[in-house]
């Protein structure tokens, strides 16, 4: 489970409308009637409208500055083993969507009037979308980038040849370029994969809208705060701020396991990435010291993001740990990542 939760920007700003998110999040419905239409819905109801969305969203800003984001964009990503395990079912996805965001409203070190920010507090809608377009990032379209630009460069030259600006043979580099594209390592259906084209396989993942302020629009709740969860003193009065990522992304984790039963490895969890990305030389001692059958499904994970691991050639022990091999290790994954390959 792979789990952002990020201001929505345009530029250097935050914009004051959430429509243009709205149209986006709208895109997988063009073309489509009533009925094949993925619709938002929130804790409590379903197949609300864009308008309503836009409208609800765009009218709970009161006090906030132009200079503040007027809402989040929180996106739950389930790899395709977690979408295997409940069968890709979005009954059970809209479920486990709302009990997420009764997670992200525990998360919250706040009080409104004396008591605990609850999900009743919480004013977001989300939707469920199909598909995924592969990014400048992922490891297909980065791998298959230099055809691509040899690609280009010969098509250009057919082009100066036929116009007469240059000498040479057209059929000739129309077989080099039917060459280049038969040996570009990642296609999708006989095509050469390129950004924007839409990812195979099961992609499903779920958008969510969440306004800044409360559903009395009074209270500020940002999942942005600096400030981890803690009581300060303000004009002599204890004081709650703060929102608890970390207890945020594993409840949701967990959620999910105890809902459909599923036995997540630890490379999957939360902690694992976050003990990667602070010291991957930890991050693989802890992958060594797993039960033979679970190493091996770690390993395997891993090498679904892309990224090779030499088995045999992997230090055992905290003192054989070679730094630069886990940098380079660490590089590959973040790569993966990034790039929206969410299997881990």
């Amino acid at each position: 489970m792979y789990i952002t939760i990020s201001p929505q920007k345009l530029n250097n700003s935050y914009p004051q409308s959430v429509s243009d998110f709205v149209d986006y999040l709208e895109k997988e419905n063009e073309g489509k009637i009533y009925e094949q239409r993925e619709h938002f819905f929130n804790q409590h109801g379903e197949e609300i409208s864009p308008k309503e969305v836009i409208k609800e969203i765009d009218g709970n800003t009161a006090k906030l500055k132009k200079t503040e984001p007027k809402f989040y964009s929180i996106t739950v990503n389930p790899s395709r083993h977690e979408l295997s395990q409940l069968g890709n079912d979005k009954e059970k996805l809209k479920s486990y969507t709302r009990e997420v965001m009764k997670s992200y409203a525990e998360a919250f070190n706040r009080e409104i009037d004396g008591r605990k920010v609850t999900i009743d507090d919480i004013l977001y809608y989300a939707k469920i979308e199909q598909q995924r377009t592969y990014k400048g990032t992922d490891k297909a379209v980065r791998e298959n980038t230099p055809y691509r630009a040899k690609i280009a460069r010969l098509q250009h030259e057919i082009v100066q040849i036929k116009r007469g600006e240059i000498h040479g043979n057209i059929k000739l580099k129309e077989k080099q370029i039917s060459k280049l594209m038969q040996s570009a390592p990642y296609k999708l259906e006989g095509k050469m994969i390129k950004e924007g084209m839409i990812k195979e396989g099961p992609q499903t993942h779920i958008h969510i809208i969440v306004s800044r302020k409360d559903q009395s629009n009074t209270y500020s709740l940002s999942p942005g705060s600096k400030y981890v969860a803690s009581d300060v003193e303000f004009n002599g009065k204890q004081v709650k701020r703060g929102f608890n990522r970390d207890q945020f992304f594993k409840d949701s984790e967990k959620t999910f396991d105890r809902m459909f039963n599923y036995k997540r490895n630890y490379v999957e969890t939360y902690m694992g990435r976050k003990d990667f990305n602070k010291d991957p030389a930890i991050y693989f001692a802890n992958i060594m010291n797993l039960p033979t059958s679970e190493k091996m499904i770690a390993f395997k994970l891993i090498q679904e993001t892309g990224m090779k691991i030499p088995y045999l050639n992997i230090p055992v022990t905290n003192t054989q740990l070679a730094y630069q091999a886990f940098k380079k290790l660490k590089l590959a994954m973040e790569k993966a990542i990034h790039a929206g390959s969410i299997g881990i």
